[in-house]
């Protein structure tokens, strides 16, 4: 009896000492989570910074392409093998979007805007006009137009910008407003990337594959053709160690991995908020490293243009459903893919897109 009367009294006890350790258990998962998309949001920034320091460095926009798209298909040339029989069963038209909307023509852009510009801009323009340049291709594909908070956070990043070029038109800087338009085109072209990625229903590798082999592949034939110039071959090391980390495993191999990592932890809309801090990052690490000064135009339109992505990115509490929060959670996993800030606001103009990887693919390379 006595033996019997005991066990009961250490049972709570028991109990207590599980369900600490059960309470504890989902904090451990989302402080992973956390880490994993601050990651991210610092290889976003530092896209934007090595597109600005390149034209300090001794490498040229050819050097650094190459080891952008090169070394994710080294890295991942295993995994490629495997997946080879999905990533050419893409539509030539849908791989085209892809490899025209994130590879040679949107990196060169980017780099080429960066070098008239400044991070800022690069860090600001580039992802904030995507969810603006999306909606523009869903609505000219017969799709309805952005409504509630999706269009307000659509006019920030209008007025946004609006801001942070107006000094430069009066009186008019020439170089700035160039640049401030290559950005925007590569913005643009980013766009045409995330439709394209809608259409397909590849894992994150998957997509690395996709952009990265037949990007590598035109830049290599570029260079040995001698259309675009090379240095690398007397380039200093520190500046390829730098791009090498920088463009080839951290924006080419490892954000995309990790943004779909914190995504399958924290879910699509909390780390596509927490994303679109990377302008502010942008702004903040450039003081620092490139001893640039926030003018007053980007302490205004950098915090608006954030502030617009923000409200785009928000889907309506009421009608999104199940099913939306599912498709967006894997479209925007796959979508950072190739590794900067770019998420989309399309939940509500338009239909759901193909089926999309499960996050947990970006882990099982």
């Amino acid at each position: 009896m006595a033996t019997t009367e005991s066990r009961p009294a250490m049972t709570p006890a028991r109990d207590a000492g599980a369900s600490a350790k059960d309470a504890g258990a989902p904090a451990r998962p989302q402080a992973r989570g956390m880490l994993a998309l601050a990651a991210t949001v610092a290889i976003w920034a530092a896209f934007a910074l090595s597109a600005r320091a390149l034209s300090a460095s001794s490498l040229l926009p050819a050097d650094a392409a190459l080891l952008r798209f090169g070394v994710p298909v080294v890295v991942l040339a295993p995994a490629l093998w495997r997946r080879r029989r999905s990533i050419a069963a893409v539509p030539p038209a849908t791989a085209a979007k892809i490899v025209c909307g994130a590879g040679v023509p949107f990196f060169l852009a980017a780099m080429y805007g960066g070098s008239l510009t400044s991070a800022a801009f690069v860090g600001s323009l580039i992802p904030g006009m995507v969810p603006l340049f999306v909606s523009a291709l869903m609505v000219a594909g017969g799709r309805g137009a952005p409504r509630g908070t999706q269009a307000a956070g659509l006019a920030l990043i209008a007025a946004g910008v609006v801001a942070l070029v107006w000094r430069y038109v009066v009186p008019v800087d020439t170089d700035v407003l160039a640049g401030a338009g290559v950005l925007l085109l590569a913005s643009g072209l980013w766009a045409l990337y995330t439709v394209g990625l809608r259409e397909v229903s590849l894992d994150p590798v998957g997509s690395i594959g996709l952009l990265c082999v037949p990007s590598f592949a035109v830049m290599a034939l570029l260079v040995l053709t001698g259309v675009l110039p090379t240095g690398l071959a007397s380039a200093e090391g520190a500046d390829i160690a730098l791009f090498l980390v920088v463009q080839g495993l951290g924006v080419g191999l490892c954000a995309g991995l990790l943004y779909a990592f914190a995504i399958r932890r924290l879910g699509a809309e909390r780390s596509s908020v927490f994303g679109s801090l990377s302008p502010v990052a942008v702004v903040l690490l450039a003081v620092p490293l490139l001893h640039e000064s926030p003018t007053p135009s980007v302490l205004v339109g950098v915090p608006v243009i954030t502030a617009g992505v923000v409200l785009a990115n928000r889907r309506r509490a009421a009608g999104a459903g199940a099913r939306a929060t599912a498709t967006t959670a894997a479209g925007t996993a796959t979508a950072a893919a190739a590794g900067t800030a770019c998420t989309t606001a399309t939940t509500d103009t338009a239909p759901a897109p193909a089926p999309a990887a499960d996050p947990k693919g970006a882990v099982d390379a």
